[in-house]
């Protein structure tokens, strides 16, 4: 599957350096719906083919484009066609593999693009879907257009499960603010006072015994034993005593039984949801065993297995990009700086984030991880302050630059499949 993915590779960066004025290809620019996609068939010098053409979103739809696209492509003369879209939710996603796994060449636009180039087809920005079409094919024309990547069935399982793992993450954490900035903030106000040390026993109580008034009928002995599941010792026996303590003099009002409700609801939420995280991160682990270059990132300091699973589920066929400046600008850790009106000394340059920015949060984990707990990485986050110690955020700005050293460092050794060595650290 990786060599599959090596050649459309190649024919993509063979069709970029030939696209402009060619007469060899038909561009199919697509406007992708729910129900029915738009395609509009030209050239890059500029001809228009046909427009307007409605794709209906099915089997025979899809089939339809193919025959029509061979009957013009027969008709004038062109040698090849590249098909290009603009992602739209995940309605293009069944399109693009139809047609990828049909061996065809399919491209996309960003929606930056899209928006940019909305006005210069003819002046105006009015959005339709023959317009749009026709942007994308324009756009094509002038390669301003990206690698669609479609990997094999794990790869595409990984970042699924990695994107789900991170939906569940935000619910666990609606949950628990719901918990403690409404139900603890206005039942049992004391309590979040050390919300952050115990935070299962914490839930236990809201659980159990959201209203203070409950634990006033409630022995020591009892009240420990409902909001525990073991001994831990004379630490948790005197900040549970504490909590007992103060319950009758709380001043949280008193918790009806909808509320109480509530409360065991959305804890056991917080349960359900945790389970699902770890079966979810085992699966993870799982698939990730499976890809010989996942050994290769767990070897980089600062690597765990999550931040291995985002990277390599990220970067997948390495061979996809051509040189280190692609694969920073990927991640949104390129520069970019507004010099409108400034001297160039002035303008100072902060990275894009154009990229994707679950990456830039993994690998700025590791960064923190490496420049702490390894002693190569340590010396070289100190290098990189070294004489610029007062300088005011300096310290998370070179942190943002070893995350980036980092990811080129993964990336090339995903491509040489190699393990990780001290010497990349100078010589990236």
């Amino acid at each position: 599957m990786e060599s599959m993915d090596i050649n459309r590779i190649k024919k993509f960066r063979q069709f970029k350096n030939e696209i402009r004025g060619s007469d060899r290809f038909l561009i199919a620019g697509l406007d992708i719906g729910k129900s029915i996609h738009y395609a509009f068939l030209g050239t890059a010098n500029g001809k228009t083919v046909k427009r307007g053409m409605r794709v209906q979103n099915s089997a025979s739809g899809f089939e339809h484009l193919l025959t029509m696209v061979q009957f013009y492509m027969d008709r004038d003369g062109f040698k090849d066609i590249v098909f290009g879209l603009e992602p739209t939710s995940v309605y293009h996603k069944p399109l693009a593999e139809f047609l990828i796994t049909h061996d065809h060449l399919v491209v996309y636009v960003t929606n930056e693009a899209i928006k940019k180039n909305r006005s210069l087809l003819d002046g105006r920005w009015d959005k339709n879907d023959t317009k749009d079409s026709a942007n994308a094919a324009d756009l094509i024309a002038q390669g301003k257009c990206q690698f669609y990547d479609l990997p094999d069935i794990q790869l595409r399982d990984l970042r699924a499960l990695l994107a789900f793992r991170q939906r569940l993450r935000k619910q666990l954490h609606s949950c628990r603010i719901r918990i403690r900035n409404n139900l603890v903030a206005q039942y049992f106000p004391e309590l979040d006072k050390c919300w952050n040390q115990a935070q299962e026993e914490n839930l236990a109580i809201v659980r159990w015994c959201l209203s203070p008034q409950i634990i006033n009928h409630l022995s020591f002995e009892d009240f420990f034993q409902m909001v525990t599941t073991r001994n831990r010792g004379l630490r948790q026996y005197n900040r549970l005593s504490k909590i007992w303590e103060i319950a009758p003099y709380s001043i949280g009002c008193q918790a009806g039984d909808a509320m109480q409700l509530e409360a065991q609801i959305l804890v056991d939420n917080i349960k359900t949801i945790e389970a699902h995280i770890a079966t979810v991160d085992e699966t993870i682990k799982d698939i990730c065993a499976s890809f010989q270059e996942y050994e290769y990132l767990l070897s980089i300091p600062g690597f765990g297995p999550y931040i291995s699973a985002v990277v390599l589920a990220a970067i997948g066929t390495a061979q996809r990009f051509e040189n280190t400046h692609q694969v920073i600008k990927f991640a949104g850790f390129d520069l970019n700086a507004n010099r409108s009106g400034k001297k160039s000394q002035s303008a100072v340059p902060v990275i894009s984030k154009k990229g994707k920015a679950a990456l830039r949060y993994a690998l700025y984990q590791a960064a923190l991880i490496a420049s702490s707990s390894n002693a190569q990485f340590r010396g070289y986050y100190h290098h990189l302050l070294q004489g610029r110690e007062r300088e005011k955020g300096i310290r998370t700005k070179m942190r943002v630059k070893l995350a980036a050293k980092l990811l080129v460092i993964a990336w090339t050794l995903m491509k040489k499949k190699q393990p990780f060595d001290p010497s990349y650290l100078k010589a990236q």
